[in-house]
């Protein structure tokens, strides 16, 4: 019996032994993959509590544990209002992740918990709050009497997709119908993940039309002069076929997610990537080549206030996007890949300026055919990839949806879209909580939406949006 006790004794005083030393390694050499994930946690709660006014909890629980991995599940975060800090800790003590409010240039993720770094790459005030109009849509905030035909569409669970937050309907240039999923309204600033892209690729467009860069210049970044990532030109930056080798899966420690959530410099890992094949011969989506084409147009700016302020003053005052927040990594870059926060009226504006060519108000604030580009496939994507930044075919061309071939999308992480049907005078913007493994297709939301519209008048399609710009030499 003794003996039995004693073996007892030394299994609980090893297994407390190695609960002690899992939880050491845990605490001092915490795994990749609790870093990203706390780094998920601490910047969407940041700026959701921040930028949108949500509750931490709820963003917690809904935004980062419902949808993804077990792990996030043990994710815990704190929440410092006075400094406009989030901390997440995985069990609520290891790998611990930060992230900082930098008032109207939002959160940043600040992986290695400098915050003083942080704070000083971004010193300079922001742009002044735009105010907010009563004015009919898209002057101000105000929205007529919905579509009967097209409400009932958007009423259809099915056809909204799961955890849907905000859908907006906009034909002829007005808001016909919208609808929002519980707890979020017309004033909720609502991110676009990779919908980003398409905007960060038109603030890139209004460098274009006042000279400062084109489609064929090369020798883009001060590491590349002496190899052939110097012949890396903007278009194929545009058009995803640097050539440059970057991984984009979601599923692991990638190189987006170690971009995202692990380097506080997000331009390094794609600007130090190697090549694996010559610029323009093969299409591969990376969210690094949008962080580059961020970094390379601010530095065409000229300095870093006016970089800092160009996307309001350039884009979002123009358009009147009151709402639009982008955000910056932790050394002043615009993650041109993925943090762009706007109300769903606001993303329809940047739809509707889109679908008159880049003009607004009878003022051109883009370059003839830049729209066209973001229009046109590339060869390397066998069709599916534009030009531009945006989508032809994101899963299955419109043919086999039935839709009319001139659409183009915007598309985004979890399930945010925005179709662009210049024949139809349409705009569907939709944005919400759905992971690609749901299967939800926004495509079957678009041509319900159509069959529900009478037939539009003139296309709002401005002289040069058909030109197909030539970005290959």
């Amino acid at each position: 019996m003794r003996f039995v006790l004693r073996a007892l004794k030394a299994l609980a005083l090893l297994l407390v032994l190695i609960v002690v030393a899992g939880a050491a390694w845990l605490f001092a050499w915490p795994p990749e993959l609790l870093r990203v994930g706390d780094g998920y946690a601490a910047k969407i709660v940041c700026s959701n509590v921040f930028i949108a006014g949500r509750n931490a909890e709820d963003v917690l629980e809904d935004d980062v544990q419902a949808p993804g991995n077990p792990l996030l599940r043990l994710v815990r975060v704190s929440v410092d209002r006075d400094n406009g800090r989030v901390t997440a800790r995985f069990m609520g003590f290891f790998a611990s992740s930060y992230a900082l409010y930098r008032g109207g240039l939002g959160c940043t993720s600040v992986p290695d918990g400098d915050f003083e770094a942080a704070a000083n790459a971004a010193p300079f005030d922001p742009p002044a709050k735009m105010e907010t109009s009563d004015a009919l849509w898209p002057q101000g905030e105000s929205v007529g009497d919905a579509d009967a035909k097209i409400a009932a569409v958007l009423a259809d669970a099915r056809l909204a997709g799961p955890a849907m937050r905000a859908i907006v309907v906009v034909r002829d240039g007005r808001i016909v119908t919208e609808a929002y999923g519980p707890g979020f309204s017309s004033k909720t600033p609502l991110i676009g993940w990779s919908m980003t892209k398409t905007v960060n690729a038109a603030i890139l467009g209004r460098l274009m039309l006042d000279g400062k860069i084109s489609f064929d210049d090369d020798h883009l970044m001060a590491q590349w002069k002496d190899d052939q990532r110097a012949r890396i030109k903007v278009s194929d930056l545009l058009g995803m076929e640097s050539g440059l080798a970057f991984n984009e899966d979601y599923g692991s420690v990638a190189d987006v997610t170690r971009m995202l959530y692990l380097d506080p410099d997000m331009v390094s890992l794609p600007a130090n990537a190697p090549m694996e094949a010559a610029p323009g011969q093969r299409f591969r989506y990376s969210s690094g080549t949008a962080v580059l084409l961020s970094r390379i147009w601010m530095d065409r700016v000229g300095n870093a206030q006016a970089a800092f302020s160009y996307p309001h003053d350039a884009l979002f005052s123009p358009l009147g996007m009151t709402s639009a927040v982008f955000e910056l990594d932790a050394r002043g870059t615009f993650t041109g890949s993925s943090y762009l926060y706007a109300t769903a009226h606001d993303w329809a504006r940047f739809g509707q300026f889109l679908l008159q060519d880049g003009v607004w108000n009878g003022r051109r604030l883009l370059p003839e055919g830049f729209v066209g580009a973001m229009r046109t496939p590339t060869a390397a994507s066998n069709g599916r990839y534009t030009q531009g930044q945006a989508w032809l075919a994101p899963s299955g061309r419109s043919a086999a949806f039935g839709l009319p071939e001139d659409t183009f999308w915007l598309t985004g992480h979890d399930g945010q879209s925005m179709a662009i049907v210049p024949s139809a005078n349409l705009v569907v913007v939709r944005l919400g909580l759905t992971p690609s493994w749901l299967g939800y297709q926004p495509q079957t939301l678009l041509k319900a939406v159509l069959a529900a519209s009478p037939q539009s008048g003139v296309p709002q399609q401005q002289a040069g949006s058909e030109r197909q710009v030539q970005t290959q030499p």
